[in-house]
């Protein structure tokens, strides 16, 4: 590929994960505390933003996936190369948060949503210490911790995407 193309390939993954990073920091900063805040109900609150999360889990995808062509053919080259290099820092950080984004989609929401599905009732009408209260905020918890390191993660992607080679190096 030539390092035109390539340059290319890294302004679009560099959007792609800021757009994500954006959309993902406006909703947890501004949008979420403002539907506990306003809504009339805290679970009437956790269902929209569940539902809201769950959307972005799956743009977070698409974010991450996509901004992966940035360095799939420059992989190879550095195989032969280097053995930690920048092209495979920034591949390990790429597939830390897909990795994330697995446990995310198709562990911990799940668990959340079976959580809720089971209690049937608003979650703050279970006592402190039951069972089902205990294990969905440790769900809930982590769900949260994964949303904001993989913003990390996408701000960190999106400004070192263009310190990758862009020479071919065989």
């Amino acid at each position: 590929m030539s390092p035109s193309l390539l340059r290319r390939l890294d302004r679009v993954s560099a959007s792609l994960l800021l757009l994500w990073a954006g959309a993902a920091l406006g909703f947890g900063a501004f949008a979420a505390p403002l539907l506990f805040q306003e809504l009339p109900s805290r679970d009437v609150a956790g269902r929209i933003a569940g539902l809201i999360i769950g959307r972005l889990d799956w743009a977070a995808w698409a974010a991450f996936g996509l901004a992966g062509l940035s360095w799939g053919a420059r992989w190879m080259a550095e195989v032969k190369e280097d053995l930690i290099g920048p092209l495979r820092l920034w591949s390990a950080g790429w597939l830390v948060a897909m990795l994330m984004c697995l446990a995310s989609a198709f562990i911990v929401t799940p668990k959340v949503r079976a959580i809720r599905a089971r209690i049937g009732a608003p979650i703050e009408t279970l006592a402190p210490d039951h069972g089902d209260r205990v294990a969905y905020n440790k769900a809930h918890g982590l769900s949260r911790n994964l949303f904001f390191l993989r913003i990390l993660l996408a701000l960190g992607l999106a400004a070192t995407v263009s310190m990758l080679p862009r020479k071919n190096q065989e």
